[in-house]
């Protein structure tokens, strides 16, 4: 399953949460199906997910919202203050009430770009955790021809494709501006624990106040500062995160 749009697919190490991406083929897969109610047991292990610029307004209200450090300022949900732990992930692998990032609801499905074209294919992981033969629901019909889920997965590639080409503009521009300054995050949880939260950055306040009018301007333009504010606004979720942390330690604790 293709769709004829231009791509600048990552290329390398794999992307978050996937092992194996196959091309979704009728001819392969015909009885392939994705199982119903896996849950989300893959995000277990992972404490930040890429966010899309057009999602922020909604993910600030759950998480706080940082921006990587490589160079690249890719927009991140912060899911947890220790390596490799979610803290929406609960014990049955489904989620704390909050907004799901786009990220995670993609998954298993993602785009691929095929060597020495501009298609992107539709793809799947190959998980036995997700996926399974002849299943209720299936990817292909009895024709060979998409599913209506097959073609929704589709459809929502489509749009987060388009999402992630409007962050990375975003991105360059926000990388390129010296707003971005490295913080710590040292946060007080129970037991007299001290937790430090670091390597992520955030946008300096005070430089944000000082930008230059054209450049204010511009971001105006392009429809940016609302996506500035709800990062700045998302400050306020670490607070959720460490009542999320004290839940965990007490139960760890029992």
């Amino acid at each position: 399953m293709s769709n004829d749009t231009q791509s600048a697919a990552p290329e390398g190490a794999l992307p978050l949460f996937y092992t194996k991406p196959m091309p979704l083929d009728a001819k392969q897969h015909g009885a392939l199906s994705l199982k119903k109610n896996f849950g989300f047991g893959f995000t277990e292990g992972v404490n930040a997910v890429p966010i899309n610029l057009i999602e922020m307004p909604q993910v600030c209200h759950y998480y706080p919202i940082a921006f990587s450090p490589d160079g690249n300022a890719t927009p991140v949900a912060i899911l947890g203050l220790r390596d490799s732990e979610n803290l929406f992930l609960k014990e049955d692998n489904s989620c704390e009430e909050a907004y799901i990032p786009a990220y995670i609801r993609r998954y298993p499905f993602i785009f691929s770009e095929l060597p020495g074209g501009e298609q992107l294919t539709l793809c799947i992981d190959s998980n036995e955790d997700v996926i399974e033969e002849s299943g209720e629901q299936k990817f292909f019909d009895d024709e060979s021809k998409p599913t209506e889920l097959a073609n929704n997965a589709l459809e929502f590639c489509k749009s987060y494709h388009a999402a992630a080409q409007q962050t990375m503009e975003f991105s360059k521009a926000l990388a390129e501006s010296d707003l971005l300054v490295m913080r710590e995050a040292q946060i007080n949880v129970a037991g007299n624990q001290r937790i430090n939260f670091s390597g992520f950055n955030i946008i300096d306040e005070q430089k944000l106040a000082d930008l230059d009018d054209k450049t204010f301007l511009e971001w105006r333009a392009q429809g940016w500062l609302p996506f500035l504010y709800a990062h700045l606004f998302s400050g306020a979720q670490w607070q959720r995160l460490t009542h999320l942390l004290n839940q965990r330690l007490e139960k760890e604790a029992a």
